[in-house]
């Protein structure tokens, strides 16, 4: 059900995934796979008590009311379809070979410890098909929303982090595969073979709760349709040596959805958080042919002005040498497909 990705070729063929799919032996803590030291108690406190992890009241006044926003239908999720939607932060909805993927849906207005969201969810919850598919990429609360997770039926395929099978099972849902890096599955398309879904490194960390840091796993997804066509969701990342690793085990990425905002103050969240420039150079070092921004324009979770991060990505790409057209700035509810 579940295999290592160690080669750089096609997938390899698996069974679909089962029903509740059982972890094998895990460790209790991913904290040796930090890429950095996490910041300490103390400095984060005096960044909030001195506001750095907030953008001035005069720039939220003036930019929000700025910030791109168009909701459109879905694309026709056509056997030969791939296509992405941003909902907002890191939530797309990926049709992929006739199977619609959500990554890290958030549908909540508000979540635990995060501001309000500034910007609409960018699809409506009654407007998505049928879920075949959701990816979790780490347990924070701005990338895993139980209330979101909650209006799904409870058989809909979760792939997630190794550590967090047990927190879906809690929830009642039946069909939980829970991988580690590198490690993969693959679901049946409705017009023959298998799209792969695999967990694949990133720079960030992981915790809930007071006591559970860094005790499940944190990561992001390849996504490849029968064609071979491959779609990179980062989910939350900094910037480092894994992603020139990815690209090597999985030559020919299409596009990659790359986070580009939350990160200033770059002392605390330059380990965590790519900002513009690092995110050009990640999609880079990932071959990957195109990038699509994600993870600002809905809840400002640090100190940068709303619109900079969209400002300083465009300036990047194009200092970068790379077209113009192959950097999909979309708006929230904003949708493009592949050739």
């Amino acid at each position: 059900m579940t295999e290592q990705h160690e080669d750089t070729g096609s997938p390899r063929p698996t069974a679909p995934p089962s029903p509740a799919a059982k972890p094998r032996g895990r460790p209790r803590s991913f904290a040796d796979r930090l890429t950095e030291p996490l910041p300490g108690t103390g400095a984060v406190l005096r960044a909030g008590l001195t506001g750095r992890f907030r953008p001035r009241g005069e720039d939220v006044r003036a930019q929000v009311p700025r910030l791109p926003v168009e909701p459109g239908p879905l694309p026709e999720a056509g056997p030969r379809t791939v296509a992405v939607t941003w909902a907002g932060h890191a939530s797309w909805v990926v049709s992929i070979a006739g199977l619609t993927v959500l990554t890290d849906p958030v549908w909540s207005r508000r979540i635990l410890g995060t501001p309000e969201r500034v910007t609409p969810v960018g699809v409506a919850w009654e407007a998505l098909p049928p879920v075949d598919a959701v990816v979790i990429s780490h347990n924070h609360y701005d990338h895993l929303d139980a209330a979101t997770l909650a209006r799904l039926p409870r058989d809909t395929p979760l792939f997630v982090p190794a550590g967090l099978a047990r927190w879906c099972a809690r929830r009642r849902f039946t069909r939980v595969t829970e991988l580690d890096w590198w490690e993969g599955a693959e679901i049946p398309a409705p017009g023959g073979g298998n799209v792969r879904l695999d967990f694949v490194p990133a720079h960030h960390w992981s915790r809930r709760g007071l006591l559970d840091t860094c005790r499940s796993l944190w990561g992001g997804w390849m996504l490849t349709a029968p064609d071979g066509r491959r779609i990179h969701f980062a989910g939350d990342t900094g910037y480092g040596h894994w992603f020139a690793e990815i690209g090597r085990r999985y030559p020919g990425i299409d596009l990659a959805l790359l986070p580009i905002g939350a990160y200033a103050p770059r002392a605390l969240l330059r380990p965590v958080h790519t900002d513009p420039p690092e995110a050009v150079r990640a999609c880079r070092d990932l071959g990957a042919a195109r990038m699509a921004p994600m993870h600002w324009a809905t809840f400002l979770l640090s100190s940068e002005p709303p619109l900079e991060p969209l400002i300083r990505v465009r300036e990047e790409w194009a200092a970068d040498g790379r077209p113009a057209e192959d950097l999909w700035t979309l708006p929230v509810g904003g949708s493009r497909a592949l050739p």
